[in-house]
């Protein structure tokens, strides 16, 4: 495992972010496991995280992107740390863009759009947190191809839950994902990854029991 996988696996931790216990989903499933990507709240760890972010891009697009979109909205500070992290890291200018929630009427900056514009021939990644069932990106994708002619070079999220996205559905929201849209949908670490990486002092033998257990009921083959 590389070594910026093993050292955001310990910073989810440090921060709080992922949780393990007793969890009810959006989808009402009883989960093991709980990550909030909305704990990170001070510029160190928005720093850090920002980094994290850049190095996977990095790992899994090279230097394709010109623009880093963060959906609404907590996608909005995610996009702005890994474009800040991307140019001191790799030395290459990657423009932020996010949606917002409604459009403004007013202004140079008015309509759907906050961050830079989009334009024909732009080659984008979309900056997530995590995706349980694959839905938010239904709602950005058309947006994206509705203000100008991108392309979508991936996604990127923090965390793979690596279950199935619907209960009919063998696929995980990633996997459904890149065969839905035609492009790669990734991770910074998958839940297989935390797991092989955790010792007994930080994940007991019960929670990892637990954890098996979900995966058998849940897990996306």
């Amino acid at each position: 495992m590389e070594q910026y996988k093993k050292e955001f696996i310990d910073f989810m931790l440090s921060c709080g972010v992922l949780k393990f216990g007793s969890f009810t989903l959006k989808s009402g499933r009883q989960s093991p496991f709980f990550m909030n990507a909305g704990g990170y709240v001070t510029g160190g760890q928005l720093r850090k995280l920002g980094e994290f972010y850049a190095k996977a891009v990095h790992d899994h697009f090279g230097d394709e992107a010109d623009v880093f979109f963060g959906p609404a909205y907590k996608g909005i500070p995610l996009a702005v740390c890994t474009a800040e992290a991307y140019s001191s890291l790799y030395g290459k200018e990657i423009r932020y863009c996010s949606n917002r929630k409604e459009a403004k009427d007013h202004g140079a900056d008015k309509g759907m759009l906050l961050g830079s514009p989009l334009n024909d021939g732009d080659k984008v990644v979309i900056i997530e947190d995590v995706t349980t069932s694959g839905k938010s990106i239904e709602e950005t994708y058309p947006i994206l191809m509705a203000q100008a002619k991108v392309q979508v070079v991936g996604e990127i999220v923090s965390l793979d839950r690596m279950e199935r996205a619907a209960a009919d559905s063998p696929k995980s929201a990633l996997q459904t994902i890149s065969d839905k849209y035609g492009f790669p949908a990734r991770a910074i670490v998958t839940m297989r990854e935390v797991m092989d990486c955790l010792d007994e002092k930080t994940l007991s033998p019960e929670i990892r029991s637990a954890l098996e257990a979900y995966y058998k009921e849940w897990g996306a083959r």
